[in-house]
């Protein structure tokens, strides 16, 4: 007879849900135990290798150290003395501009200074005289030779032509300043290279007309390639696990068989947003010495979380079981037993054992494909090798 009212649907509602616990605990029963016949394993061996957890990323490469040289003067380019690809020294002469107009400033600087400069020795005899005139008349209006109104004009003009000196002094040292800039100009018109490096672009061409007024105009780069910057983007949700000097590998598009080791020089704090995804730059210095890495060639970066050589390693899907009690079916005697085993580092594809496991065991990494068809005296191991067929073990003894 059917339960009626609230009792009856508690009754119906526990019965479901021990009806889901049995469905549930049966497959889990049958997916983590060796239940699944032996013919259809795939079959691996413990191995000793290195194993690592990383973090991947792309980047570009760039100069550490550049500088982009500008003219300071307006003008005509003359001369450009360098190619882009040119390898030069700091200090080497790269661009002239035409210095006409300024070598015609700092000639008319220099005659307006030596015209001063004849002033003041003008000024300094007149005021020699004038000194002779004043002792003379100072002594003759002792002697009554002559009025003090003489006396008095003869130290007045000692001390008027004293202040005439003065002044020009002080002309003088303007103008010896505004020379000096003079000479600075005509010294811009000529490009030096501030630093040592390649020549990465040239901007202008000879024969190009300059206008330094508003802005200085690009001429050139200068890139010191001996040693490189990587701009990394990582993702908001992997930046927390980069640090300072955290160990990196990376390789270029054009070779990635060939790898780079550096470390981490420092997270900007500022992100950038790509199609909505937060990414933040992370910048690796790497020494260049023979030149193969060049300015924005792309990369794929490697953050090293963990790693350890030497390490039990196996396919992550010959790990079976809970997280908290992990286990892995291992061939011993034509058997499928059923060992708990302890992990350590664990990548995308491995996870290194720390106990529980020895070198050269055999274990299940996995299964075979249904639909696979395999003769019985020709079976071969599985993706990492294994025995041949076994007898099916009965479930209970695992």
């Amino acid at each position: 007879m059917p339960v009626k009212g609230s009792k009856g649907w508690i009754a119906k509602g526990l019965a479901g849900l021990c009806l889901i616990a049995v469905i549930f605990a049966s497959w889990y029963y049958f997916s983590s135990s060796s239940s699944q016949p032996a013919d259809n394993a795939l079959y691996g061996t413990v191995t000793r290798n290195k194993i690592e957890k990383s973090i991947v990323s792309t980047g570009q490469l760039e100069p550490k150290r550049y500088v982009v040289v500008g003219a300071q003067v307006s003008g005509q380019v003359e001369t450009i003395h360098v190619d882009e690809g040119d390898v030069v020294d700091s200090g080497t002469l790269l661009v002239e501009i035409d210095a006409t107009v300024f070598e015609t400033q700092v000639q008319t600087a220099e005659a307006a200074l030596e015209a001063k400069k004849a002033q003041l020795a003008q000024l300094q005899a007149e005021k020699e005289l004038a000194e002779l005139r004043e002792k003379r008349n100072r002594n003759l209006f002792a002697q009554n030779a002559v009025s003090e109104d003489v006396a008095i004009s003869s130290r007045i003009d000692v001390k008027v032509l004293e202040s005439k000196i003065t002044a020009s002094i002080a002309q003088i040292k303007a103008d010896e300043a505004s020379l000096d800039g003079d000479k600075a100009t005509l010294g811009f018109a000529k490009i030096y290279a501030p630093i040592s490096g390649t020549i990465a672009s040239v901007a202008v061409r000879e024969g190009q007309t300059l206008n330094a007024n508003q802005n200085a105009p690009e001429l050139l780069q200068i890139s010191d390639l001996t040693t490189m910057t990587l701009r990394a983007e990582v993702s908001e949700a992997d930046v927390d696990a980069i640090y300072r000097g955290m160990p990196v590998y990376f390789s270029t598009l054009g070779n990635a068989r060939k790898f780079y080791h550096s470390k981490v020089r420092q997270v900007l704090p500022t992100p950038t947003e790509v199609n909505d995804v937060v990414l933040y730059q992370v910048l690796i210095d790497v020494e260049n010495p023979d030149g193969a890495l060049m300015d924005a060639m792309t990369t794929q970066v490697f953050f090293v979380e963990d790693a350890k050589d030497e390490a039990l390693v196996i396919p992550l899907g010959a790990l079976k079981g809970p997280p908290g009690r992990p286990f892995v079916l291992v061939q011993e005697g034509g058997e499928l037993v059923r060992t708990p085993v302890q992990t350590g580092i664990k990548n995308r594809t491995e996870v290194e054992i720390i106990s529980g496991l020895q070198e050269g065991q055999t274990i299940v990494v996995g299964q075979r494909s249904t639909g696979a068809q395999m003769s019985g005296n020709n079976r071969r191991m599985g993706a990492m090798g294994g025995p041949p067929s076994m007898p099916r073990r009965p479930r209970g003894k695992i």
